[in-house]
């Protein structure tokens, strides 16, 4: 079904999205919540993709084709490795590589991988001769996206922008704001029996003051990103260096109405929407995984360091 889905987006132009920083980074973000409040997995790796399309165009990699699906595959493990070799002027890459989501269903991917230098290097890959290990994956939540550990074997990897690049560049805080305007269309789409319910004819007080803050903090939230998309259209290539500042703002404010929603729909309407509504249940678990992509207090911890030097 997601991979159906994802592939109705692709062949019908709805990922074809405004860059980052083009003038147009509102309606980018708006794009990608309703597309994650349409199906949180598949706009999760709807998100990966257009990051995936920005990043190629921010430094200069391949252009991606209309029959391939990118991924995004930059997380690290101690326990794992992946490694960048070059010879004669062509890479490959030998290791195991986690946390990669997709791995059914990309036909492409931007990985991470550590040079001899020790840096990290960021490389195109085509996914065809890679080796998907077994799922370890138990939850329910996100279990559809089929994030797992893929093993490298001397696979052929083409260098995208200079060592260290890929996180040094403005577009990396841009990004991040995106994977927030998902959650946020996750919340949105969590919260909508809790809308229905305060539409019925006599809801109770409770139920209201429960819609009445969610829909605040769906609220600051969505202006909090049009906020970030005006600044970030202002300053594309981040020479004021407030994108990364920008984004730890956006985060906790989208999480926090992540929390409102899954929480407060909970407490307003009981267990029955979670046992009995087979699709609230897949996005309250989804989004309550998902979420979890925000580092919690080490980002707030960040976000102080950066808020008290910028005053």
């Amino acid at each position: 079904m997601i991979a159906g889905l994802i592939g109705r987006w692709l062949a019908a132009g709805e990922l074809e999205l405004p860059l980052p920083g083009s003038g147009a980074t509102a309606q980018r973000w708006r794009r990608l919540a309703a597309l994650a409040q349409d199906d949180l997995v598949a706009g999760r790796l709807a998100e990966a993709y257009t990051d995936a399309v920005a990043i190629l165009a921010e430094l200069g990699g391949p252009d991606p084709k209309p029959d391939q699906l990118w991924g995004v595959w930059a997380a690290e493990s101690r326990g794992a490795m992946l490694r960048a070799r070059t010879e004669n002027g062509e890479a490959t890459l030998d290791g195991v590589k986690v946390w990669c989501s997709g791995v059914s269903l990309c036909t492409h991917a931007l990985v991470t991988a550590r040079l001899d230098s020790g840096e990290r290097g960021l490389f195109a890959v085509e996914l065809s001769r890679t080796r998907a290990l077994p799922s370890t994956w138990r939850n329910p939540g996100m279990a559809e996206t089929d994030t797992r550990s893929v093993g490298f074997d001397g696979v052929p990897a083409v260098a995208v922008g200079a060592p260290g690049e890929y996180l040094t560049r403005p577009g990396f805080w841009h990004g991040a704001i995106g994977v927030s305007a998902c959650w946020l269309g996750g919340a949105g789409a969590v919260a909508e029996p809790l809308y229905a319910a305060a539409a019925d004819a006599s809801p109770d007080p409770h139920t209201l003051a429960h819609l009445g803050a969610v829909d605040a903090a769906l609220a600051a939230a969505k202006a909090l990103l049009t906020s970030a998309a005006a600044e970030v259209d202002r300053d594309p290539l981040d020479v004021s260096g407030t994108a990364e500042l920008l984004a730890r703002r956006a985060r906790p404010v989208v999480e926090t109405a992540v929390d409102e929603a899954i929480t407060r729909t909970g407490r307003a309407l009981g267990p029955a929407p979670l046992c009995l509504d087979a699709d609230h249940a897949r996005r309250v678990a989804d989004l309550t995984v998902y979420v979890r992509q925000s580092h919690a207090e080490r980002d707030l911890h960040r976000l102080g360091e950066l808020a008290g030097a910028a005053r």
